[in-house]
């Protein structure tokens, strides 16, 4: 490959917010194409559904509007090569329907990979190291600033599709999902005050990504997950951004600025 399969790009030194963009790349290795028993055009149809399309140039581009330039913590392999916000073990509930680090079903519950596929050659190589670097980068902003704000930047699609297991439940245009433990209610008061009414919470997804060293035991890690629903910006599925991507962007460098240093 050209490039690492992640990567962190710099913000200020003192700024303790990581943008962090998990879900954007449409990337497959050769080798775990092979891995892959869809054709093709399945193949292009399933990333078209599942990749958090043009979530990198909404997370760039708040950056890039900030008051203070956060730190972006970025995918550039597609989730089905693995998907590093997983649990990489039975605590993972996506498991149920095929979809836990290494995923065996599609969006649309069809076979991704063979009955008896060994995920553990995948996360080896991909999960563990993405998982170390994501937990220095946040042990960056500890050591930095005395703490650390990691902003999960998702989106998601306006009609439930049949993976999900909480998808009969409100759509807003952008849902917070929050963790008991690490999202602070002022972090959630400013996401709310800069995306607006547009806000729902934890419907149709929860949760927030915290690397597994600090997950549940250190408080100066702070988390939220922006789930941007996909007709506000773009033309689904998978289709070209519109004009909505810079209102978010927009609404993101809102945030980012509004976390205090």
């Amino acid at each position: 490959m050209s490039r690492p399969s992640f990567e962190l790009l710099p913000g200020a030194d003192d700024s303790p917010v990581i943008l962090h963009v998990p879900h954007s790349a449409r990337e497959i290795p050769a080798d775990v194409r092979a891995g892959i028993v869809l054709d093709d055009a399945a193949l292009e149809r399933e990333l078209d559904h599942i990749v958090d399309a043009h979530t990198e140039r909404i997370a760039a581009r708040a950056a890039d509007l900030a008051g203070v330039r956060p730190w972006r913590f970025v995918n550039r392999l597609a989730r089905l090569v693995v998907d590093p916000e997983r649990f990489p073990d039975e605590r993972e509930e996506m498991l149920a329907v095929g979809m836990g680090a290494v995923y065996t079903r599609t969006t649309h519950q069809e076979v991704l990979r063979a009955d008896g596929h060994d995920p553990e050659p995948l996360i080896e190589r991909y999960f563990r190291p993405y998982a170390r670097a994501m937990a220095q980068a946040v042990a960056g902003r500890l050591a930095a600033t005395g703490r650390a704000v990691i902003i999960d930047v998702h989106s998601y699609p306006s009609e439930a599709l049949p993976y999900e297991l909480h998808g009969a439940g409100p759509r807003p245009p952008v849902c917070l999902g929050t963790d008991s433990f690490h999202t602070p209610p002022g972090l959630l008061a400013a996401a709310r005050g800069a995306f607006g009414e547009d806000t729902g919470l934890d419907s149709p997804f929860s949760g927030t990504y915290v690397p597994l060293e600090y997950y549940g035991t250190d408080p100066r890690v702070c988390a939220l997950m922006v789930e941007i629903r996909r007709d506000t910006y773009m033309t689904e599925p998978g289709g070209p951004a519109g004009p909505g991507l810079e209102r978010l962007a927009d609404a993101l460098a809102a945030l980012v600025t509004a976390v205090p240093r």
